[in-house]
């Protein structure tokens, strides 16, 4: 059996993966990181492996904040990675949703909302990636669908330590830190 093909990204769904999910987030004071998720990114950004965020963000639809409160708490999350030295390679958000009561944001079956893969396999066109180099993490049966829709390996988080997850589920793919040969 040869070995898989070396880790080029992981895509991860955001509230409920990176984030704690609180309902709607959106405002950059109620952020509360899942534990282990901001040194997995770090860890990810130190082996030269992509974080690409595609997060279902239906209360924009519903008329509860704005895009640009996604975008706003976006950057908040980029500063606090920063701090680790961790990074997200492209932040991707569907905002649409057949129940929207913002007209310009009813849509009954949208391409980008999982669990279709719109926001996936425009990731893999941007960032020049091939779905079986890249793994998806998520919380939802949704997620993981949208990732085989997309011909990606899925991974279903049900919560814990993030960084302790993806060791275990990607053993030899999860990327050792730069300069000692170990997993970081």
């Amino acid at each position: 059996m040869s070995d898989p093909a070396p880790l080029k990204a992981v895509f991860f769904d955001r509230d409920g993966v990176l984030n704690v999910d609180s309902g709607y987030l959106h405002d950059p004071a109620r952020l509360e990181w899942i534990p282990g998720a901001r040194e997995a990114i770090a860890a990810l950004t130190a082996a030269g492996v992509r974080s690409i965020v595609v997060t279902n963000q239906s209360g924009v639809a519903r008329g509860y904040y704005g895009e640009d409160a996604v975008h706003a708490l976006h950057a908040h999350m980029q500063g606090e990675l920063a701090v680790l030295g961790g990074a997200i390679a492209a932040f991707y958000h569907c905002p649409f949703h057949k129940d929207a009561v913002v007209e310009a944001y009813r849509c009954d079956d949208h391409p980008d909302r999982k669990p279709n893969p719109g926001m996936i396999l425009r990731g893999l066109a941007e960032q020049g990636l091939s779905a079986q180099d890249c793994v998806l993490v998520g919380d939802n049966d949704s997620d993981v669908e949208a990732a085989r829709r997309a011909g990606m390996q899925g991974f279903l988080f049900e919560g814990g330590d993030l960084l302790a997850f993806l060791r275990e589920r990607l053993g030899p793919r999860f990327p050792p830190a730069p300069g000692n040969g170990t997993a970081a």
